[in-house]
């Protein structure tokens, strides 16, 4: 139930980061071409926007187990021993979502905006920007945990 809501709520986030993505990138060839005084925030809010929906993108789509993957042991096991390899497997994301993600994130975030780092445009503080990858990180870390539980629960 809770899961569902979440793949609801972080779907309906990157649609509305992918049109914003969209109407940016519309406004800066207008802006460039027809009206021809390219804006100057543009190129930057895309990439931005970019940057957060691939991490929390990839975030969704480890949540709906659809992210690239070599399958040849999964393929040809069965029964218990498949379900201890995903379970394996899931463990060893989260662990990489927490560590990686999360942590390293964390530090991330922390670092650029101790120090004040801004974008050079927008004037947005990198902190905020970088703050996509521990927030996937978690989002990461709730799904294997919970594809663990229904793996563990389908015993």
């Amino acid at each position: 139930m809770m899961r569902k809501r979440i793949d609801n709520i972080l779907g309906g986030v990157l649609a509305v980061l992918m049109g914003a993505m969209t109407l940016d990138v519309l406004w800066q060839v207008i802006s460039r071409y027809l009206l021809q005084s390219p804006s100057s925030f543009t190129d930057e809010l895309a990439r931005f926007l970019l940057i957060w929906i691939g991490v929390l993108g990839a975030a969704y789509v480890a949540g709906q187990d659809k992210h690239l993957a070599i399958d040849l042991l999964p393929s040809r096991l069965k029964g218990a021993q498949k379900r201890k390899l995903m379970i394996g497997i899931a463990a060893l994301i989260a662990v990489f979502g927490l560590a990686v993600m999360v942590v390293g994130g964390s530090r991330l975030v922390y670092v650029t905006l101790y120090l004040g780092q801004k974008s050079s445009a927008l004037q947005i503080p990198l902190g905020y920007i970088y703050l996509v990858v521990p927030l996937s990180g978690v989002l990461v870390v709730y799904y294997k945990l919970s594809s663990i539980r229904q793996l563990l629960k389908n015993e």
